[in-house]
């Protein structure tokens, strides 16, 4: 599987002021993966240290941080001697030794001849609060599960990506049938890298919905391993009530959905490790949609959605047959599994902030509100072929907005106050604003 992010490493390993690089992102994304291919295509050579695995080596940094000491402990747990510029030292799951994350902050000072990548699910780091960080030391890649971009590479519609990426409309409608037919695929394989690399080699859907139910069931074991024990059975709650949560016709969270009484209070700290942990997307209401969003951030009002929309069908133990069958999968609860599948594209683009907009006194409600550079964009989303925007040309007319998106199951048109983007399309939104 090809990896966009890679692109990105790539750019990290040319710039002469490079820090060390930590790659977040949540259990089974692909984080090894990407960092040992890197290193396969890029370097002569590579030192790789899973400290989950290695009990020896989580105490490397305990006593000092002496490079030279450190560099030959290296050499003699792998067999590869670092060399600058040549090799590249992989800490995985850096956060299980005990001072790890703080040794980047002398690499990058005292050694920054050595090109060091990092990784280690939000869980660990999370949890390792007490360290101390290297602020300013240390830069950030987030890691998400494929986009729809990168699974229709991962089942060789590579033809099919290119038109997408320029713009060739026509034809790309004269092919929408394959495009929706690859979108539902997407749907209920999502993007997690075992189960996408299962079904471009299977094709077979059962086997899919297998490797999804052992990474919940993943996900629910480290609740009670990672998370402070009278913290779980929140989390537990918090989790569990999210396809309920995204079924409602505005998809608010609701506390009371939780259970009779909940109060915010109470359910705080479940839903933040939920977000440490890379498990689920917080999007914020805005009471304004003025420049900067931020500053208009409604944090009583929210949606949580999951990090990915096949584990969304599998949680919701939604029939992969009937979901293939016309366009109900679009539609299913909801739309749900479209609204979070168009917010799993939109958060891989790290140049958008994404809120919602709901109106005060009318049920006026726009799904997405993304800022991007100094433009607000309403962002409405359409399961199906029924194309009335009354929300948001009731957005557009009172905020004067100078740009509108929606996307839906028609095919690309552009008006003069609105794009209709096509769902499969949904990537390229940022090249119509």
């Amino acid at each position: 599987m090809r990896r966009t992010a890679l692109n990105a490493l790539q750019e990290w390993k040319k710039r002469k002021n490079r820090k060390p690089l930590i790659i977040q992102g949540t259990r089974q994304v692909g984080k090894t993966w990407l960092m040992k291919e890197f290193a396969r295509t890029e370097y002569k050579n590579f030192a790789y240290i899973n400290f989950e695995e290695s009990q020896a080596m989580k105490s490397l940094f305990l006593n000092d941080f002496d490079i030279p000491r450190i560099l030959s402990a290296i050499q003699l747990f792998t067999g590869i001697k670092p060399e600058p510029e040549k090799t590249l030292i992989i800490f995985d799951e850096i956060q299980e030794a005990e001072r790890g994350l703080t040794s980047l902050k002398y690499f990058c000072e005292n050694a920054p001849q050595y090109h060091i990548v990092a990784a280690g699910s939000l869980l660990g780091i999370a949890l390792h609060s007490h360290t101390s960080f290297p602020v300013g030391k240390v830069e950030f890649l987030d890691l998400y599960p494929l986009t729809f971009i990168e699974f229709l590479e991962a089942v060789g519609e590579h033809g099919f990506v290119d038109l997408l990426q320029k713009g060739r409309w026509e034809l790309i409608a004269t092919f929408r049938t394959k495009y929706i037919d690859r979108l539902k695929q997407y749907y209920c394989v999502g993007g997690m890298p075992e189960a996408v690399k299962s079904f471009a080699e299977k094709r077979d859907f059962n086997e899919v919905r297998k490797i999804q139910q052992e990474i919940l069931f993943t996900y629910e074991q480290d609740f009670s391993k990672h998370a402070p024990m009278d913290v779980v059975p929140r989390i537990r709650m918090v989790w569990n009530s999210i396809p309920a949560q995204l079924a409602k016709e505005n998809k608010k969270f609701i506390y009371g959905l939780l259970k009779q009484g909940a109060r915010a209070k109470e359910f705080e700290i479940a839903i933040a490790w939920l977000m440490d942990c890379g498990l689920v997307h917080k999007v914020n209401r805005v009471s304004k949609p003025a420049l900067p969003l931020k500053a208009y951030e409604d944090f009583s009002a929210f949606k949580l959605f999951l990090s990915d929309v096949g584990l969304l069908a599998a949680m919701a133990s939604l029939d992969v047959k009937v979901l293939l069958e016309g366009s109900r999968i679009f539609e299913e609860f909801k739309g749900s599994l479209t609204e979070q599948y168009v917010l799993q594209q939109l958060v891989t683009n790290k140049n958008l902030n994404i809120y919602y907009w709901s109106a005060e006194r009318s049920d006026a409600e726009i799904d997405f509100l993304v800022q991007y550079k100094n433009k607000i964009i309403p962002v409405e989303v359409k399961a199906e072929e029924n194309l009335q925007a009354k929300s948001l040309r009731y957005f557009v007319q009172k905020n004067n907005s100078p740009a509108a998106v929606r996307t839906s199951m028609s095919d690309f048109k552009k008006e003069a106050w609105l794009t209709n983007l096509p769902l499969y399309a949904v990537s390229e939104l940022t090249a119509f604003v």
